[in-house]
């Protein structure tokens, strides 16, 4: 029995190594926190920003004291797509949900055995009656990073997309069997 089969690959270990960094913002001035503050008024602001930041942050909120809360990864999660990851003995399957979205508004990479899936939701929708107006627009980007198994043949991916679902499908290449050495056991 070949126990690689049984052990699932971790088709997320990029997307989550990536996942909750933020974007460092240094001050110009390079004065300390306290020197800023200027006027009492303003640490009065600041302290109470501060305060509220703390009150939120065990209610899901963003915290701007920058410490890390629950909210990191759900935000990490609201914007991604779903999809759902199969593998049979000659290819693995990959679908994901993007309803609203045009076929030439996605686009598939792959490089260092990882495929990203990006796209952008561009939607527009506009009603006229007689006695109401009404428009409604969403957009967004959206970006799904796989890590490809050592076993997935990067060179024949295929993709369609229909009604909403695109289907990537990656073909198993054969991999060389390990080589096996038995070691010997020396008597003292």
């Amino acid at each position: 029995m070949d126990m690689k089969k049984l052990a699932p690959w971790n088709w997320f270990k990029k997307e989550n190594e990536n996942m909750g960094k933020t974007v460092p913002v240094k001050r110009s001035d390079g004065a300390p926190e306290e020197r800023r503050m200027g006027n009492p008024l303003q640490a009065f602001h600041q302290e109470l920003d501060r305060l509220f930041a703390d009150m939120f942050q065990g209610f899901g909120m963003p915290s701007a004291s920058g410490r890390k809360d629950l909210w990191t990864p759900m935000e990490n999660t609201l914007l991604k797509p779903h999809l759902d990851l199969g593998a049979a003995e000659d290819a693995y399957t990959i679908s994901v949900e993007i309803p609203g979205v045009d076929e030439k508004d996605v686009r598939i990479d792959i490089a260092n055995d990882t495929l990203t899936i990006q796209g952008e939701k561009k939607q527009h929708k506009e009603e006229k009656d007689k006695h109401y107006y009404s428009l409604e627009r969403s957009y967004g980007h959206f970006q799904r990073v796989l890590s490809l198994p050592e076993d997935a043949d990067q060179d024949n991916v295929s993709a369609r997309f229909k009604n909403g679902i695109l289907q990537v499908k990656i073909p198993r290449k054969s991999l060389p069997a390990p080589e096996v050495r038995q070691i010997e056991i020396q008597s003292q």
